[in-house]
């Protein structure tokens, strides 16, 4: 390995964005490059369905870093270029137009896709997926003019394409969700059913308990068919049913994936098996001493917070990940952050503290008689300080005092 390889960042995101920076302010005086298979520089995702979406935020505020810093930084960055294969024994990255990138260490901070629909109709103008600022751009064009929208899928991306269609565009939406509630995943039908009467409330359509089965149209696409046989007629769909993690070029490199959650196995430090590789953010399968397991986080915490330990762990700093997920949502008049983690019914009881009626509580997922992950719902002040202490304190809590408002949340640890 050549002595003055640089240190790649392969994914234009957040987490390479973000480690690059951190490489920058460590300390690190060597070559750096980004490389990113996207025209624009790194940028923000979650408000491309929020405050984008609605076009309460301006393009230029989604962006990590000014245009001017990685140039006053020294930082490579190659916008619109994407690596097609790693070599991890010459330790070189070959990129599609040809190149051969040295490195001596190499961070992928590939992210994830949006998972696609296998039925008919896939392909007609009007179905949109959403993972892109250019594909908000395109959202934003189709939504301009109102009409039918259905959105298939009613996790966090369908709700909040779902909110701003009828809060922006005053649209007549539908969400076709297979699962009992919404957020069934997410959040368990406790906390699934606030969102269905949430989105019921602003005129929403909620068929639940129903699959899709296919797009109708010619060019574009004017109907939505689902497994009940009803047809919803259409001008626009909007797709939202997760993602899966960008790992085809660390696999076909031949490092280890996790079978269970389809993240690129890695330690502690968020190094792979090959110790001059370390992957950051949605691809990332890491594990959690918290939780007893190896998990994978698709949310924005992850990478603000996975690529700068990275790169200090690139620097051969003693690091370790602890950081607890952390996402937020903007909804009509409902804002929530969440905490912590669980696996799909990996709790046994949902505490609720607060109006949940009035859209002002606290909800605590808790496992045995530990919290093991908590949100609130418009309660500001506190936000999720208080939520994280009990999850960090890891010691058993009086559920019945964690209930009741009138107690402050510290005082809920058993003694």
């Amino acid at each position: 390995m050549v002595s003055d390889n640089p240190y790649v960042i392969v994914g234009g995101g957040l987490a390479g964005a973000k480690a690059a920076e951190t490489l920058r302010e460590e300390g690190f005086e060597g070559r750096v490059v980004l490389v990113g298979d996207e025209r624009d520089r790194p940028y923000e995702r979650p408000p491309l369905s929020k405050g984008y979406l609605l076009g309460d935020d301006e393009r230029s505020s989604i962006f990590v870093h000014e245009e001017s810093w990685y140039a006053e930084k020294s930082i490579d960055l190659r916008t619109g270029t994407r690596a097609v294969r790693l070599d991890r024994d010459a330790h070189e990255v070959e990129l599609d137009g040809g190149e051969r990138l040295g490195y001596a260490k190499l961070l992928l901070a590939t992210g994830a896709s949006p998972r696609r629909l296998k039925i008919e109709g896939n392909q007609l103008d009007g179905v949109n997926y959403v993972r892109r600022v250019g594909h908000i751009d395109r959202l934003r064009e189709s939504l301009a003019g109102g009409g039918r929208v259905v959105v298939v899928g009613a996790g966090w991306i369908g709700l909040e394409a779902a909110a701003a269609a009828r809060t922006k565009y005053d649209a007549e939406v539908t969400v076709v969700e297979p699962q009992p509630t919404p957020l069934h995943a997410a959040l368990g039908p406790e906390l699934g059913s606030v969102f269905g009467d949430l989105h019921r409330k602003h005129g929403v359509d909620l068929r639940l308990g129903t699959g899709v089965t296919g797009f109708t149209g010619t060019d574009k696409v004017t109907g939505v068919t689902t497994d009940d046989g009803t047809e919803l007629p259409a001008d626009v769909v909007i797709v939202g049913i997760g993602a899966r993690p960008n790992t085809e070029l660390a696999e076909e490199a031949g490092l280890g994936l996790d079978g269970d959650n389809g993240g690129v196995i890695v330690d502690s430090q968020l190094r792979t098996q090959d110790p001059d590789v370390f992957v950051a953010g949605d691809a990332a399968s890491f594990p959690s001493a918290r939780y007893g397991r190896r998990i994978r986080v698709e949310h924005w915490a992850n990478a603000l917070n996975g690529g700068p330990l990275a790169a200090r762990a690139m620097l051969g700093q003693d690091v370790t990940y602890t950081d607890l997920p952390y996402f937020f949502t903007d909804q009509y008049d409902l804002g929530m952050e969440f905490t912590g983690w669980f696996a799909p019914g990996g709790y046994d009881q949902v505490v609720l503290r607060g109006d949940v009626d009035g859209l002002a509580f606290y909800s605590f997922w808790v496992a045995g008689d530990r919290v093991v992950a908590g949100m609130h719902v418009n309660l500001w002040d506190d936000g999720v300080g208080p939520i994280q202490e009990l999850i960090h304190a890891e010691q058993p809590v009086d559920t019945a005092r964690l209930a009741d408002a009138s107690v402050p949340l510290a005082e809920t640890l058993k003694s």
